[in-house]
């Protein structure tokens, strides 16, 4: 599947815009881990964009449906195991990089996306590692993301939390356009 067709397939399924940024968002933590790791850029960047994708249409079925619909595509069978590992509840396990690593930017971008939007700037500049931690610790802040998922993801990745933060952050920044964070 190529990332146009990826791109296609995401918004025959999404309607949301704010799930639709949320694949952006995931799928831009993806290309840059995949370039950090030396992986590939494009199989990482659209697992990232997939991992959602059945959740509008299939939110009882998420991400089971998906990866059915994916299957028939022709998608690789390691693509189709990480976005079935980033729910915990499918019992899928995280064994290969690529898994792991959608895993720990999941729930980590839809937070930072929630973090930029408070800021007075509206993005991700000149990020406050002490901001960002106070805000983790905010139960009713971005109450839908799972706390203990980010820190899971972290450790399940072998990287330091902080460290893990500041790169996504920077990410996301980086493509803060696509994402809908314009500077």
């Amino acid at each position: 599947m190529t990332y146009e067709e990826a791109l296609s397939l995401l918004k025959e399924y999404t309607q949301s815009e704010s799930l639709i940024r949320h694949a952006y968002c995931v799928e831009e933590a993806m290309r840059c881990y995949a370039k950090k790791f030396s992986e590939d850029e494009e199989k990482w960047a659209i697992v990232g964009l997939l991992h959602d994708f059945d959740y509008e249409k299939y939110p009882d079925q998420h991400p089971y449906k998906g990866a059915e619909i994916l299957k028939e595509k022709g998608l690789d069978e390691d693509m189709i195991q990480a976005i079935l590992g980033h729910a915990d509840y499918t019992g899928v396990k995280r064994e290969t990089l690529m898994a792991k690593t959608l895993f720990a930017v999941d729930e980590l971008s839809g937070f930072l996306y929630a973090y930029a939007l408070v800021r007075p700037t509206k993005n991700l500049k000149e990020l406050k590692m002490k901001s960002v931690k106070k805000k983790l610790k905010d139960k009713a802040f971005a109450k839908g993301v799972n706390r203990d998922d980010i820190k899971k993801g972290a450790e399940e990745l072998g990287v330091d939390l902080d460290e893990h933060i500041l790169f996504v952050a920077e990410c996301l920044q980086k493509n803060a356009k696509k994402i809908g964070l314009e500077e």
